[in-house]
């Protein structure tokens, strides 16, 4: 079992690409959610039916989700029992961290990797438990990858 559970693409047009990928993939999706994060306010959905999920992020210029050049793969998700060990053990790969949550309060944080020209996110799996109410309310817990302090 592997602890990836998200693909995200950053889009200028949420209802557009949820609309394509219904189209393209026969997804479902669920209602999009407002979000916020220090000052960026930002909209968020993911598909129905279980991992791996499809993420989908429309966020404003500047900030970690910016899609004002247009739309784009930006990273895979992966739950994590440590995301201070995780980050350590991506960093002393050469797997920089790019944006962290942590200091708005939120556990999780994006590593740039450059040999596939995306990021990485790291979600602490304490977490999960608010992700599968909000969008996968029958799901079972997922398995994280298990970091050694």
């Amino acid at each position: 079992m592997t602890a990836f559970y998200h693909v995200c693409f950053v889009v200028p047009d949420l209802e557009r690409a949820m609309r394509d990928f219904e189209n393209a993939a026969g997804v479902e999706w669920h209602e999009p959610q407002p979000g916020e994060l220090g000052d960026w306010q930002y909209r968020i959905v993911f598909t129905k039916g279980g991992a791996p999920f499809v993420e989908l992020i429309e966020g404003p210029p500047g900030s970690p989700w910016d899609a004002s050049a247009g739309a784009r793969f930006d990273h895979l998700g992966y739950w994590t029992t440590s995301l201070e060990a995780g980050a350590r053990r991506l960093e002393s790969h050469g797997i920089p961290e790019d944006f962290s949550g942590c200091p708005h309060g939120r556990a999780f944080a994006y590593h740039r990797m450059d040999s596939i020209g995306a990021r990485i996110e790291l979600v602490d799996a304490s977490r999960q438990p608010a992700f599968l109410e909000t969008w996968h309310p029958t799901g079972n817990p997922m398995p994280a990858i298990q970091e050694h302090p």
